[in-house]
């Protein structure tokens, strides 16, 4: 779990990112060597008044969290292909939220899979597909449905955990700068 502070400084440093490679101004990466941050995987998604945006993210990372928020902001600016490049003009409406990720895991039924807990990685062959555990609640999905949308999503079949996909599941901690600004 993040502190208050660590999610201001994190969320802090996805802002200044983006902002910089949308504007092309040069920001430096943060110094976070030895700070003890985690090592682990991320999400940074981007809402254009309240519409998704551009979503960009690692399952895993090997560098502290600050570093690859940072990447993953500047990235996200204009990297997503579902979506045309972030202009100036629209970074007053941009909002930001991170996903913080705990290591996946594979699961043998689907009956464990928790709708609002758990994000999905659905795995077979060369393909993978994932979504963040906040996606089935915003948009009124059962299990199956965020199971069928998984498949989807890794270019599979939507029926495809049925027939030898791999299923994983993992957590994420989710906070944005809608939340930061109320409280």
């Amino acid at each position: 779990m993040l502190t208050g502070e660590t999610r201001r400084e994190l969320l802090s440093i996805a802002r200044a990112a983006l902002e910089a490679r949308v504007c092309r101004t040069g920001t430096a990466a943060p110094d976070a060597r030895g700070a003890g941050y985690p090592r682990c995987g991320a999400f940074v998604t981007i809402f254009h008044n309240g519409d998704l945006r551009g979503c960009l993210g690692r399952i895993s990372s090997d560098i502290p969290l600050p570093s690859l928020v940072y990447h993953l902001a500047q990235e996200v600016a204009d990297s997503d292909p579902r979506f045309d490049p972030v202009t100036p003009g629209e970074l007053r409406d941009i909002s930001v939220e991170i996903s913080v990720l705990t290591p996946e895991q594979e699961i043998g039924s689907p009956e464990e899979i928790e709708i609002g807990r758990h994000g999905l990685i659905i795995e077979r062959g060369s393909h993978r597909g994932l979504l963040l555990p906040q996606v089935p609640g915003e948009r009124g999905w059962d299990r199956e449905t965020f199971l069928a949308q998984s498949c989807l999503k890794a270019g599979l079949p939507a029926d495809a955990w049925r027939h030898g996909a791999r299923i994983f599941i993992f957590e994420a901690e989710v906070f944005g700068e809608e939340e930061s600004r109320r409280g």
